[in-house]
Order: structure tokens, then C-alpha cells, then sequence
């Protein structure tokens, strides 16, 4: 699908099978705007990634199927759009972004992008759509999140969603961890954390998983769509087996990036039941990123949290000692993860806003009058 208007074209980006494809270039410029877009938000560049490492989590996927599509003008790309439609059964909902280079805002481009948006999530029967988006402290008046915790800026991002008639749901927020700074009160933690939780012990790894520690670990990753606060946003119950853990390994693993797992084992009966994930790219001097933690609800009042928190980020010192940093993301009502993430020194740098729109018959991305985004 292609759309052309008099100053811009969208057109749906072929993704490569591999990087020396001829027809590769369009991929590698895409990833080299957006990290100049995020770049841009953020002021730092640590949510950069390299086209090796985006590649693997672009081929295709029978767990949610994507579209993707480069944004033109006067002959460069500029920006891009994307929706994912997660495969779940009876799943009603459309992930999606808009993300522009900055010099190109407020020129109406990010309104054309968003039909594309609204009419590819029609065509698959999803009513309900739902975007992230980061926004930065500023000077704007604040929106309060509904569930009473967090607020983003007014901001320009802000004002995207309100016209097209989304409502803030939820606030995420980033933080950074120092992994640069002395060790000691990781130490001290993770020793009270231990003494808390002696019917249980520590359990790490690298991807792959080993088999005998898959289904426990596909049983964990299943909850991460059940147990995680979720504002009133509408999620999908994933389903997780080895294949899908597989799978999401693979994507990892093909793109040269490490992802270090600690988990929590029940000593008597031998289950799974919380877990902290780490990862980082290729480049060893590159932010780390803490990905899913969970505590399983029938194990929590442990420490369990602390304790896999602690015994990773101990062990990724060890491993990665070049990282200096490691980067999460948190709902601001999760206060008993935001708890321990503020014990462990990690620090906020910038807050994330949920946004959620559910159509009906009668609405249409055309009547929107927004500037852009």
C-alpha cells in the first residue's frame, strides 16, 4: 500500500531478509531515522539500536503480524509508521506508532500517517488502539494518569493524541541504573533479600534456556500478561510454550545480543516463580536494558523481587563491566517494583504515556484536524 499527497508519500516498507539484500536500503535507513527521532525525544542516544540487531525482531512472526511504512518527503525518508496486530485469541486490539523527524512537525504529515493507522487495524476487525509514546519533563501543564499515579506534559506528543481522541491511560517510568557505581549496597541488598527467602534459591542463565528450566520459564513469561499493573488498558492473556520462548530467544540471539535471566526456584517443589531479565546488544559499551521482572502472586512477600534483582544486576557487572548503565520501565502505580527499583539506586529520567482509543463505526482518522506529530 502506497499513499502520496502532494507533499508527502507513505509506502509499505519490504523488510529484508538479510542486510546485504539490494533491497535492504530502505530498512536501514528507517532504522537510522529513528534513531535520530528517539534521539531527539530522549537527548541521549541509548535507545539507539543497530540495523543487525532491529532485523531478527522484523521477519515475520506467528505471534502478532506487523506492517511497517516509511514516511518520504522531497525524496528522503523522514519518519515512519507501524501497527502490530497481536495473533492472541479473541484479541481486539491494534498496536501502533507515528514518529517523525522533528523538523517535519506540525506540517500535518503525522494526520496522513494516522490513516493508515485507524484503516489497517479496521481491515483485521480491531477496535481498540493503543500507543506509547515518552515524553520529557518540561514546562507544559501536566495530564494526571486516571489511576491516580504519574502525569506526562501537555507537550506536542500530548496534543497528537488528545485530537485524534485518545485518553491518557497509564504513565510509565523510564529510570537508569548506574552500573558504574560501587557494588556495595547491591551487596548488602541481596544479602537481606537472601536471608528473607530461604525456602528458595537462585537460578541463572543465558539464552537459550536449558530445557529443564523452559516450561517453568514459558509459565512466568505467560503471567507478565496477567500480573503487571495495566491501568485500563486492554491486554491480551498471552499464551507462552517452549516454542514461543524459542522464538523470542531466537530474535535475540540471531540479532548477537546477550540476555541474561535470573530467576527464583521454589527449593522444595522446584518451580519457577519470579524472574529478571537483562539484556544488551552486541556492543558491550551500549546502555543495558532490564527487560520483564515478575514475582508470581502466590510467591510474593519474599523479597523475591530484590533478590532477582539484586543477584542480576551483580552477575551483569561481572559479565558486562563496559555497560555503564541499565534502563527500565515501570508503571508508576507498580510501586512495590518502583520500590525496590529506588532502593537499588536506579534514578527517573523520563515518563511514558499510555494512550487508548476505541472506535466505533461512525469515527474516521480523515475528520482530524492535528497538526501532526
Amino acid at each position: 500500500m502506497t499513499t502520496t499527497t502532494a507533499d508527502i508519500t507513505l509506502r509499505r516498507m519490504h523488510v529484508p531478509t538479510s542486510l546485504t539484500d539490494a533491497d535492504a536500503a530502505d530498512f536501514l535507513e528507517m532504522v537510522r531515522v529513528r534513531n535520530e527521532i528517539y534521539a531527539e525525544i530522549s537527548g541521549h542516544e541509548d535507545e539507539s539500536v543497530t540495523p543487525e540487531a532491529l532485523l531478527p525482531h522484523y521477519q515475520p512472526d506467528p505471534d502478532s503480524l506487523r506492517y511497517v511504512w516509511v514516511i518520504e518527503a522531497e525524496g528522503e525518508i523522514i519518519g515512519r509508521v507501524g501497527v502490530d496486530i497481536p495473533q492472541e485469541a479473541d484479541s481486539v486490539v491494534a498496536l501502533w506508532l507515528v514518529e517523525i523527524l522533528r523538523a517535519w512537525w506540525g506540517r500535518g504529515i503525522g494526520t496522513t500517517a494516522y490513516r493508515l493507522v485507524e484503516q489497517t487495524a479496521r481491515a483485521h476487525g480491531r477496535l481498540t488502539l493503543q500507543s506509547w509514546a515518552q515524553h520529557m519533563p518540561g514546562d507544559e501543564p501536566a495530564i494526571e494518569a486516571p489511576t491516580g499515579f504519574g502525569r506526562v506534559p501537555k507537550d506536542h506528543i500530548a496534543h497528537f493524541y488528545l485530537r485524534h481522541g485518545y485518553t491518557l491511560e497509564q504513565v510509565e517510568r523510564s529510570s537508569a541504573f548506574d552500573l558504574r557505581a560501587p557494588a556495595t549496597r547491591l551487596t548488602q541488598l541481596l544479602s537481606e533479600a537472601t536471608a528473607a527467602s530461604t525456602d528458595y534459591r537462585i537460578v541463572q542463565w543465558e539464552a537459550p534456556t536449558p530445557p529443564e528450566l523452559i516450561d517453568g520459564y514459558a509459565w512466568m513469561k505467560s503471567r507478565m500478561s496477567t500480573d503487571v499493573p495495566a491501568a485500563a488498558l486492554d491486554v491480551d492473556e498471552e499464551v507462552w510454550d517452549a516454542a514461543r520462548v524459542a522464538r523470542h530467544e531466537a530474535r535475540h540471539l540471531d540479532a548477537s545480543s546477550t540476555l541474561q535471566v535470573t530467576a527464583a526456584q521454589h527449593v522444595e517443589s522446584g518451580i519457577l516463580c519470579a524472574f529478571n531479565e537483562l539484556m544488551i546488544p552486541v556492543d558491550h559499551t551500549a546502555a543495558s536494558h532490564q527487560e520483564d521482572t515478575l514475582v508470581l502472586k502466590e510467591h510474593r512477600g519474599h523479597r523475591l523481587g530484590m533478590l532477582v534483582k539484586c543477584a542480576g544486576l551483580l552477575k551483569w557487572r561481572e559479565r558486562m563491566p563496559l555497560s555503564p548503565r541499565v534502563l527500565t520501565y515501570n508503571a508508576e502505580e507498580n510501586r512495590p517494583m518502583l520500590d525496590i527499583n529506588e532502593a537499588l539506586g536506579f534514578e527517573p529520567i523520563a515518563y511514558v504515556g499510555a494512550w487508548k482509543k476505541t472506535l466505533t463505526a461512525s469515527d474516521s482518522a480523515g475528520n482530524s484536524d492535528s497538526s501532526g506529530s
